[in-house]
């Protein structure tokens, strides 16, 4: 798809959509410089993949739980530490192609040079790793358009468009896995609940909400099962 051609989709997703458009109110100040960006290699154990795309996942990582064990990471410094760009709720993992019904996913569809110190400065507040964003273009977006820009803006459009539930007063709230996916639907309108992922740990405690997309990059149902409604959702606030 052309890079165009998919700015226009996920565009069009956001105007036939009922509802607000905002993004989350976390703080966050693009540094004046970033870290080197360096291309991501792909892993001898990840095939190149060039399949038909039958959809797209918006994958959100809720940061108060990824940095609960990562203040002094290194590789994680924008994000968690204290020389940290902002303060983080939800932030952007990727917008990942999805194969037709049950094949596999498309990835490293063709090789790629580093993400661009331009692109990486207009995405940085909403997926802040320099080496998360050089993944995120090596395995999903070289499947989706040859230009990083493109890939990266088309993700940007969807994730600013949407509304992030009151994580802190949700927590406080014994949640379910039912609950906290009413809670996206209801901020988001036009999002079905059957659209909405929660992906935890071992220990109960949230980390990813995954919102599924169809190819014109509108909400559909995932193909997954989900969790059971009654399963309970542990949500760290961070502190």
């Amino acid at each position: 798809m052309s890079g165009r051609a998919m700015l226009r989709l996920a565009s069009l997703a956001l105007l036939t959509a009922a509802g607000p458009v905002a993004a989350q109110g976390w703080q966050c100040r693009a540094p004046r410089s970033l870290p080197r960006s360096e291309a991501a290699p792909r892993p001898p154990a990840e095939p190149v993949r060039r399949v038909p795309t039958g959809g797209y996942v918006l994958s959100l990582s809720w940061s108060p739980e990824y940095c609960r064990t990562r203040t002094n990471s290194a590789r994680d410094a924008l994000q968690c530490s204290a020389g940290r760009i902002g303060d983080f709720g939800f932030v952007l993992h990727g917008l990942w192609p999805q194969g037709q019904g049950r094949a596999p996913w498309p990835q490293y569809c063709r090789p790629v040079k580093p993400v661009p110190p331009a692109d990486l400065r207009e995405q940085i507040c909403r997926t802040p790793s320099v080496g998360l964003l050089n993944h995120e273009w090596a395995k999903h977006g070289s499947c989706m358009t040859a230009r990083p820009g493109a890939y990266f803006r088309a993700s940007a459009v969807l994730f600013d468009a949407l509304e992030f539930p009151d994580m802190d007063r949700l927590s406080r709230k014994a949640p379910t896995a039912g609950t906290v996916r009413a809670a996206f639907a209801q901020a988001n309108p036009g999002l079905p609940e059957s659209a909405v992922r929660l992906k935890l740990n071992r220990r109960g405690w949230l980390t990813e909400v995954r919102l599924c997309l169809g190819l014109r990059f509108r909400p559909t149902a995932c193909a997954a099962p989900p969790l059971p409604s009654t399963t309970k959702v542990k949500i760290w606030r961070g502190g």
